[in-house]
């Protein structure tokens, strides 16, 4: 009986080009856009980009049992943590106009001033730039579409997590 399900290698790959594809898209905005990514943005990138090198990693060695389980908990955990900073942003645009934080210093600025740390707390508190909605498509913000990627990334790392694996 053959499965639905792509092998564990391919499906790796697979998720590896949705985060290729993600970036690809983020960066095209910025850079022929002009779309400047927010300090909360950054930190979505961060998740697709450490989603990004499991999976290569993980396609690349193409593991058996455990080592399928083990990358699809690391890629879920990336997943998590991004789609956590999505939600957070996609909270941040959907604030009352007087009830958005005030705007910070930029996060090059914080980095070179403050330890990681407070530059951590003060990015996930959000600020003024965060809460702009200067870009939707189908009617979801950036922040959403980073939000669908997530989401189908941990779909994959829980598929990799339960599938039946030969022995």
């Amino acid at each position: 009986m053959t499965s639905i399900i792509p092998a564990p290698r391919l499906l790796n790959l697979l998720a590896l080009l949705a985060c290729i594809f993600a970036m690809a898209g983020a960066l095209y905005l910025q850079h022929v856009d002009g779309l400047e990514p927010c300090p909360l943005c950054i930190f979505q990138r961060v998740g697709v980009i450490a989603a990004a090198l499991i999976l290569l990693v993980a396609a690349v060695h193409g593991p058996k049992r455990i080592g399928v389980r083990i990358y699809a908990v690391l890629t879920a955990l990336a997943a998590i943590g991004g789609g956590a900073v999505s939600i957070r942003h996609i909270w941040l645009q959907n604030l009352p106009p007087d009830q958005v934080p005030a705007c910070g210093p930029g996060l090059e600025y914080m980095l070179d001033v403050f330890p990681l740390q407070n530059v951590v707390q003060q990015v996930l508190a959000g600020s003024g730039e965060c809460a702009e909605l200067d870009w939707s498509f189908l009617g979801l913000s950036l922040p959403a579409w980073s939000l669908v990627v997530f989401s189908g990334l941990l779909l994959v790392a829980l598929i990799q997590l339960f599938r039946p694996l030969p022995r």
